[in-house]
């Protein structure tokens, strides 16, 4: 008899995943880039803005708005005021 695979959802793997200390400290690590990315990505969709169109307004090309929104690599200052100038947007920065 085979036994049925358990699928989760993102939620629930992460849920599971965040009960492990060494995780969850690692996931904190990396909570600025998360919210980096989710903000612009959130802000793109609002504006109903494809990646190329984004990066055609902040001067770079789709592939560093696909790296910025995939949090592959560490975006410069300048490009995250190019990024937010092209949605229209602001940066805020919160050191807490």
């Amino acid at each position: 008899m085979k036994t049925q695979k358990k699928y989760y959802t993102v939620r629930e793997l992460k849920t599971e995943l965040m009960k492990d200390p060494g995780f969850r400290r690692e996931y904190e690590k990396l909570e600025p880039e998360f919210q980096i990315a989710r903000q612009i990505i959130g802000a793109r969709l609002r504006k109903k803005m494809s990646q190329e169109e984004l990066a055609r307004r902040a001067r770079t090309g789709q592939a560093v708005i696909s790296r910025l929104e995939g949090m592959n690599g560490k975006p410069s200052i300048s490009l995250l005021q190019r990024v937010a100038q092209a949605l229209n947007t602001k940066i805020t920065v919160a050191i807490q």
